[in-house]
């Protein structure tokens, strides 16, 4: 999901640079949708991963 936030950035990045201004603006707020949804899902994991929720918990069995 990085990987694709990445690619709108750029995509972004270069369609504002050769004047398209309406898809730079699109490609912006796609990689800053993904970017935001990452961030969440990497929190979460982060926290099940802290209170040892998953497979690790049920191999100690």
């Amino acid at each position: 999901m990085l990987k694709y936030a990445i690619v709108f950035a750029v995509i972004s990045l270069i369609a504002g640079a050769l004047g398209f201004g309406g898809v730079a603006a699109g490609a912006a707020g796609i990689a800053k949708l993904l970017f935001g949804l990452f961030l969440v899902l990497a929190l979460i994991f982060l926290v099940l991963a802290v209170l040892g929720v998953g497979a690790a918990r049920k191999a100690k069995r």
